[in-house]
Order: C-alpha cells, then sequence, then structure tokens
C-alpha cells in the first residue's frame, strides 16, 4: 500500500539509536583527542581562564543542580568518579561533554573556565 499524503512519517527507534551511538563515538574520540592534548599541558591548560566567567557559567547552566538529580546529596560524588578523570584533559574533556550533551553552546573559552573552577575547588591537578 502506497503512504498517502496525510500518513505522517513513521518513528525508527533503530535509527535514533544508531544516531545517538554515533554521536556518543563523536564525542568519545574528541575527549581521547583533547586529553592527549592536554595530557603533555597538565593543568596549564587552565592558565589565564576567566574563574568569575566559569563560576557565572555553572550557576547559570545549573550544573550543581544537574549533578544532584543524577548522583544525589549535595551533587559532590559527581566529582572524581573511582580514578576516571586523573588529569588536567580529562577534566576539560569532561566539561566538553557535557557542553555537547547537554546542547549548552559553551565556547572553547568557557569550557575551560568552568574546568578551572572545577579544578580549583574539587581536582586541584597541578
Amino acid at each position: 500500500m502506497k503512504p498517502s499524503a496525510t500518513t505522517a512519517p513513521r518513528h525508527d527507534p533503530l535509527a535514533s539509536r544508531r544516531l545517538r551511538w554515533l554521536a556518543c563515538l563523536l564525542v568519545a574520540g574528541g575527549l581521547v583527542w583533547t586529553a592527549g592534548v592536554a595530557r603533555a599541558q597538565g593543568a596549564d591548560i587552565f592558565k589565564g581562564a576567566d574563574i568569575a566567567l566559569g563560576e557565572k557559567l555553572i550557576a547559570e547552566h545549573k550544573c550543581t543542580q544537574c549533578h544532584i538529580s543524577k548522583v544525589g546529596g549535595d551533587g559532590s560524588a559527581m566529582y572524581k568518579p573511582a580514578g576516571k578523570i586523573n588529569t588536567a584533559g580529562l577534566l576539560r574533556g569532561m566539561v566538553e561533554m557535557c557542553n555537547t550533551t547537554m546542547n549548552l553552546g559553551l565556547f572553547p573559552e568557557d569550557v575551560t573556565a568552568v574546568a578551572a573552577v572545577l579544578n580549583r575547588d574539587h581536582y586541584k591537578f597541578k
């Protein structure tokens, strides 16, 4: 039977899963690249970061509330997850992943500013 003009296109759940999987692969690839580049630099990647801007963006995008909804408590359990983030580059990469997956629209210098605040308050990479 030929679809009529009034028939809505059917949603293909498999295609949606494939697109999500592809997006995850692209983000993961970006994290690996970012971590590789930043690993050589250490916490120097935060040098000159706008801390005030990072604090403002964390409040504006309700990062703490999102973390609380995911892990409970005060949300701080989100930080330092079982050795997964052990370099400044990986920290910046995780902030970039949040930026991408949450569609926050942050510029690279914004991501660095947020990561610098997290480093100052939670991670303390040198």
